[in-house]
């Protein structure tokens, strides 16, 4: 990766425990362990952000097809800005900040199946314990310890989140 990519838009290929997935975006901001998109999750559609972990990444292009994507997004003012940055100094400061500043975040592990929504109650060396948000914005916490080292891709501030969160807050 090289910081001339930074503010382009960019496709990754991103495994998991079965599967090869194609992740793209516009490139914010990346570091040793994470990469940071301004999610581009259907065609034109850009929806919240997400991080990678950068040790399930196999390949990135900046291709014809994402040239197209970056240039009908600018014309939908889509660009990132200076202020959707932040540090990524690592996993732990990372879904502290998410926590404070969007209130909640979402975690895949082994397969792009499952994943958890919440926010940090607690970490404890590398064992996360969280405040989780089911599917119907009921919250729960008694939820298992998750491993940091085991996350692989953290979502945030996307319609799916932003929904529950809605309904959350309803809720109480």
């Amino acid at each position: 990766m090289d910081k001339k990519y930074i503010g382009q838009f960019l496709s990754f290929k991103f495994e998991y425990k079965n599967e090869t997935v194609v992740i793209s975006g516009y490139l914010i901001n990346f570091s040793e362990d994470w990469t940071l998109l301004k999610q581009c999750a259907f065609d034109y559609l850009v929806d919240g952000y997400i991080l990678l972990n950068n040790k399930h990444i196999t390949e990135f292009k900046r291709d014809r097809e994402e040239r197209f994507k970056e240039k009908v997004l600018d014309l939908k003012g889509q660009r990132p800005t200076e202020k959707e940055n932040f540090d990524l100094k690592d996993t732990a400061t990372i879904l502290k900040y998410l926590s404070d500043k969007y209130g909640m975040f979402m975690f895949s592990q082994r397969t792009n199946g499952t994943c958890w929504l919440g926010k940090v109650k607690k970490i404890k060396g590398t064992d996360l314990k969280i405040d989780y948000l089911n599917p119907k914005g009921i919250w729960s916490n008694s939820m298992p310890t998750y491993k940091l080292g085991n996350i692989r891709t953290i979502e945030f501030d996307t319609d799916y989140i932003n929904s529950l969160k809605l309904i959350s807050k309803k809720r109480q």
